[in-house]
């Protein structure tokens, strides 16, 4: 009994000395941050009834917000109906992510309007901005920064992007230009670029001018990723089909936009914390 209570004290010293150590060549303004909890909150919302490359899209993207959510750094919920959320329960939520889909419903786009209008977080993605003379949402082609959906490229083809904005948080570590994976390409007019409160990050560079093969795009301003500075928001114009989520550039703009949506909450930056 004497020898097993002192192996048990030398374990107990042995641990209280290795932490020690440990602790004292930990210096002060260690790089790492370590989150004890879970760091924020997060809604997915997508759409089944679709057509079946956006169904694609959004059930992908689902997975790539999971993949991101390994550990449980933020707590995350998804759902195929916006029809329970009020501006009550959306406004419990730091960022909604809506990949194929928006609001429809009246009750649905006033939440949608009040939880923007107060600080909400929002990333949209190829349809969830689609909108036309049958839209009737004026408040929504406001948001999104006046555009209106003028026409596409078809069949989806990978594109030459080119940043326009080398210094904001969603595309400093990205490269000047890059090739991004096939996906049907929205233009809108007027051009959001033309709106003073919206800052172009990414457009699509005119060297891919005649663009597309049965239908064809000529020439015309084509902003691809935008933030409207009036609300916490991106946009980004990729988003049909199954091929979105392979290119490793084209994935670290997704998360760089995630990320930025999210840090610039006004409870403040959950990655400080």
């Amino acid at each position: 009994m004497k020898h097993k209570t002192l192996f048990l004290h030398l374990i107990v010293f042995f641990f209280v000395t290795a932490s020690s150590v440990v602790k004292a060549q930990t210096p002060d303004n260690y790089p790492a941050n370590y989150a004890q909890a879970p760091r924020f909150k997060a809604l997915v919302y997508y759409t089944e009834r679709a057509e079946e490359a956006h169904v694609t899209f959004g059930k992908q993207g689902l997975e790539f917000i999971k993949r991101l959510n390994y550990g449980n750094g933020f707590y995350l919920d998804s759902t195929t109906s916006l029809s329970e959320y009020t501006y009550e329960k959306l406004k419990e939520y730091d960022i909604i992510i809506m990949f194929n889909a928006a609001p429809s419903q009246e009750a649905e786009r006033k939440a949608f309007e009040e939880y923007m209008e107060n600080g909400g977080g929002w990333l949209g993605f190829h349809a969830a901005a689609y909108n036309d003379r049958r839209t009737n949402w004026p408040w929504f082609v406001e948001f999104l920064g006046g555009g209106v959906f003028y026409c596409n490229n078809w069949p989806p083809q990978p594109v030459k992007l080119t940043l326009d904005n080398t210094s904001h948080a969603v595309t400093k570590n990205l490269p000047v230009s890059f090739i991004a994976p096939e996906s049907e390409w929205y233009q809108w007019n007027p051009s959001p670029r033309l709106n003073k409160d919206v800052d172009v990050l990414v457009s699509l560079s005119p060297d891919n001018y005649p663009l597309g093969i049965k239908d064809v795009i000529n020439f015309g301003d084509f902003p691809i990723v935008w933030t409207n500075k009036k609300y916490r928001m991106i946009y980004l114009n990729m988003g049909h089909g199954d091929d979105e989520f392979t290119d490793a550039t084209q994935k670290l703009l997704f998360t760089n936009a995630f990320r930025w949506v999210v840090s610039q909450s006004p409870k403040g930056d959950p990655f400080v914390k």
